[in-house]
């Protein structure tokens, strides 16, 4: 099982780091995703890709509630890294956030389309956050220009269209913890999107699945995950483990990341 979304450069996992280690080892999970934020969160997430690169892949990327007055400067900080880091998996995560603060919206979308740009320049597949700003991030996913991108959804929050919009525009959608949530809706604004476009994450230490929700995520409830969907889509376990892996290899075989 592949975790295409987790903060394990957070202090919760740095200050017990052995034991988070093994746990998820011991979980099933081959692989961690690490979604930068800015130029802060990248020294950390560097530190631990540079421990254990089998286990750890790295993204690169402003997230768009970080984009403030000095985003250029944060942007600058995005271009050095692709320059002088081999094997960078995606540019992520980036996108839109119009949910707690639209002072920068402007900005977000700027700094949004020129990361996009990039990621085709440098033949990498883009880590998507947005949060209630759906309309805008499908016409930018749809420009001519960005035709040939793709990438994931990260902690899909769209509607039924929306998810179709994604996925007829190159994007999976990442599937955690809010999956297992008892008034959720998301399988219904996912179910007729097959297994073909969906990936697993956790957006750990964040959304945690049930039973364990109100206390810190962590990869190792990817499994928890995995049996929500088997559920739901009624099929065995072993299948959403075998789809889910598939379409995050395809991912990782297009930036040519070993």
């Amino acid at each position: 099982m592949i975790d295409t979304h987790a903060h394990f450069y957070d202090e919760l996992f740095l200050n017990n780091w052995d034991n988070s280690v093994d746990e998820i080892q011991q979980a099933g999970i081959k692989e961690i995703w690490l979604p930068n934020c800015d130029s802060e969160s990248f020294k950390d997430l560097k530190m631990i890709w540079d421990k254990n690169p089998d286990l750890f892949k790295a993204m690169v990327g402003l997230h768009p509630t970080y984009v403030k007055e000095n985003f250029k400067e944060e942007l600058a900080f995005v271009h050095n890294q692709l320059a002088s880091n081999q094997n960078i998996l995606a540019i992520g995560e980036i996108g839109l956030d119009y949910y707690w603060d639209t002072t920068f919206q402007i900005e977000q979308i700027d700094a949004f389309e020129t990361q996009c740009h990039w990621a085709m320049e440098n033949h990498l597949w883009i880590d998507i956050h947005c949060r209630k700003a759906y309309a805008d991030l499908i016409k930018i996913i749809r420009k001519k220009e960005f035709k040939d991108l793709i990438g994931i959804v990260h902690c899909f929050s769209g509607d039924a269209a929306e998810a179709k919009h994604c996925v007829e525009n190159g994007f999976f959608l990442g599937i955690g913890g809010v999956i297992t949530y008892k008034n959720s809706t998301l399988f219904n604004d996912i179910k007729d999107i097959p297994l073909d476009y969906l990936v697993l994450e956790t957006d750990a230490p964040y959304l945690t699945p049930v039973p364990h929700r109100g206390t810190p995520n962590s990869p190792k409830y990817i499994p928890l995950i995995v049996r929500k969907i088997a559920e739901l889509y009624q099929v065995s376990e072993e299948v959403v483990i075998e789809k889910t892996t598939k379409n995050a290899s395809l991912l990782k075989a297009f930036s040519n990341v070993q």
